[in-house]
């Protein structure tokens, strides 16, 4: 018995090196040298304990014991799959989770020089080509529907209406949202917000005469409490993630009674709000460059998928009309300059 203790303490102090490295990739090299963000390190982290779960069992080894060599290609590709076929995950969230991968050899080929083979070999997994569908956006009736569904004479409606007006009209991802602090706001004028996106790339934007409102109706109500965020809970700690979708989710189902069309749509989540807004503000101005300022995009082939949503965008390529009197040409006559320099080499 005592023996058995023994190996087991000896075995809690053993570390290899996919838990040393793994600990210095997730804990510094991301946040430290790399500065990212505390929710992409987060879905970093997730990765690899899906990958380390599914690898460890494939060798029936606990994942303390895993070294680096048990990640080989063919375990990769065997997860990547394993993530489509059995989680029934997406194309997209499996490269994402392939991105993590690549992200954490390519650390491991200047922290350890002795895995350059290894992570050649996963750096050339290539990503996965999808089709990439339309973004579901919802038309001015739909939306007003929703913004309206809280109750505005209740502390989580004043707060949800709030939220869910400013998701709208700042176009905000759900972690910029309730990662917002009271500091993000400029007082007492409201007259815009400054917002830390995807990146650490920083927008201010101005706030919309209603969002305003509503913003000063959920802060003459917002607990005195230590916690600096914007959006608080009942128990006056930061509003997380899960918590605004909960919220969206029971305002969704009041507002599908005042707005059926609501029903039919595939799938509404706080990232509608935001294509319904850059759809909206593409309409308006039809500039997508202000799309792309407007939500922080890192460049406007980011903001191109709205072109391809637009309608009033295909009409105006339409009415301005396509040259006209000109024929469809050949080049059968035309020398080819690769066979040509050929040729006049061949005849030296």
């Amino acid at each position: 018995m005592l023996r058995n203790v023994r190996s087991t303490a000896q075995e809690n102090t053993m570390t290899t090196d996919l838990v040393k490295h793994l600990s210095v990739f997730l804990r510094e090299y991301l946040p430290r040298d790399c500065g990212f963000s505390t929710h992409t390190v987060s879905n970093y982290a997730l990765s690899f304990k899906l990958l380390v779960g599914f690898v460890s069992e494939r060798f029936s080894i606990r994942p303390c014991q895993l070294e680096i060599d048990h990640l080989s290609v063919e375990r990769i590709l065997d997860f990547l799959e394993h993530l489509e076929k059995d989680l029934g995950n997406s194309t997209r969230t499996r490269n994402n989770r392939l991105a993590a991968i690549k992200s954490f050899f390519r650390y491991l080929e200047f922290a350890r020089a002795d895995y350059l083979d290894q992570a050649r070999q996963v750096h050339a997994i290539p990503l996965k080509r999808f089709k990439e569908p339309l973004v579901d956006t919802l038309n001015q009736v739909e939306v007003k529907a929703l913004l309206d569904a809280p109750p505005p004479d209740t502390f989580s409606g004043i707060r949800d209406r709030a939220m869910l007006h400013l998701a709208y009209s700042a176009a905000l991802r759900v972690s910029e949202l309730v990662g917002l602090m009271m500091d993000d706001l400029r007082m007492p004028s409201l007259d815009h917000i400054h917002v830390l996106g995807k990146g650490r790339r920083e927008r201010v934007l101005p706030l919309w005469k209603e969002t305003k409102v509503l913003l000063r109706e959920w802060l003459s109500v917002r607990p005195q409490t230590a916690c600096p965020n914007l959006f608080v809970n009942a128990r006056s700690e930061a509003m997380t993630r899960q918590g605004f979708n909960h919220r969206m989710a029971v305002h969704l189902k009041s507002a599908a009674k005042q707005q059926p069309s609501l029903l039919s749509k595939k799938l509404v989540s706080p990232h509608t709000l935001r294509h319904s807004c850059a759809l909206n503000i593409l309409e308006s101005t039809g500039d997508i460059r202000k799309v792309s300022l407007w939500l922080g995009h890192s460049s406007i082939q980011s903001s191109e998928i709205y072109l391809r949503v637009d309608p009033c965008e295909k009409l105006d390529i339409q009415a301005a009309g396509f040259p006209s009197g000109i024929s469809k040409g050949t080049f059968n006559d035309a020398e080819d300059r690769l066979i040509a320099m050929l040729t006049d080499v061949s005849r030296q």
